[in-house]
């Protein structure tokens, strides 16, 4: 690929395919590219993202959205970019041993979960069967007045059990290792809240009936649901490469519109600081790409 494509939008989930139906209808040039580790495939079904009564799955939401980018001329190809520079005005990503240049980038690569110890074809199925979760923003209405285990522990994990606590009495925050690194004043707060504290470390957890097992030195306990509150790696390391300013935890610096600190580079959803809901990464994504547009225009005229 010779010519640049007017943005290159790096991931396939709800951000990068909300911005490649934006880009395409704008009739820019693009091209999208899809490493396929989108956390919404994770989701057995998705209750709160409007417009979908009785849920959706998000592997079908995904589908829906790269059917609705085609429509448009947008296509997605799966690979992984090893490296991403600057090469005077244009960007240059190398996939598969192939350099695309473009004179934009969209970055919305989100992040990974942090897993509890459990094992991969395990993890899928508690996952699948709702036994275990990862955002109590998205599905805590389903575990109203069931048993709930949280692994995790210092302000996260607290600010878990707490949030968790209003749909549910039965809350236990289990320590991921030997002792519980909470301060007196956590402690007294989780207390008053009836939520249960567990020391760890926590052994590789089990599926029995429709339990969750957490096995602790105190005994194994049982839950309808297990949230692991153990943090999560942001994939933000290719805008890092090249300069791009990020906070502690690793999410990008952006602006009301999108642009990070390297001019012509953009990001959008769970990869840049805000709330991990895919309604939140498809607005974000939605400015990002009229953001693109816009910035496209001032340096050439968009005319057909």
């Amino acid at each position: 690929m010779t010519e640049p494509v007017d943005c290159l939008v790096v991931g396939g989930g709800p951000a990068g395919l909300t911005a490649a139906i934006y880009l395409a209808r704008f009739h820019l040039r693009l091209h999208v590219v899809d490493a396929g580790r989108s956390r919404a495939a994770w989701i057995p079904r998705t209750r709160n993202h409007a417009g979908y009564p009785g849920g959706i799955a998000g592997t079908d939401l995904l589908a829906r959205m790269r059917e609705q980018a085609a429509e448009f001329g947008a296509t997605v190809s799966p690979g992984v970019i090893e490296t991403l520079r600057r090469d005077g005005e244009l960007f240059e990503a190398l996939v598969d041993g192939t350099w695309i240049p473009a004179r934009t980038v969209l970055l919305a690569t989100g992040v990974v979960n942090n897993r509890p110890p459990i094992a991969p074809d395990l993890h899928d199925l508690a996952l699948a069967r709702g036994l275990l979760r990862y955002c109590p923003i998205c599905d805590g209405y389903e575990v109203t007045d069931q048993r709930v285990g949280v692994i995790g522990t210092h302000a996260h994990g607290v600010r878990e059990a707490v949030f968790i606590r209003m749909y549910t009495r039965d809350v236990t925050l289990i320590s991921p290792d030997a002792d519980h690194a909470l301060s007196g004043d956590e402690r007294a707060r989780l207390q008053d809240l009836g939520i249960a504290i567990v020391d760890g470390p926590c052994a590789p957890l089990s599926i029995e009936g429709d339990a969750m097992l957490v096995t602790t030195p105190g005994g194994t306990l049982r839950f309808d649901s297990v949230y692991p509150a153990l943090g999560s790696v942001i994939r933000s390391e290719l805008a890092v490469s090249i300069g791009a300013d990020a906070g502690p935890d690793g999410c990008l610096v952006v602006d009301d519109h999108q642009r990070t600190s390297i001019t012509g580079l953009y990001a959008a959803g769970d990869v840049a600081r805000g709330l991990d809901q895919i309604s939140h990464a498809m607005g974000e994504a939605g400015v990002a790409a009229t953001t693109i547009r816009n910035d496209l225009a001032k340096v050439r005229p968009l005319v057909r």
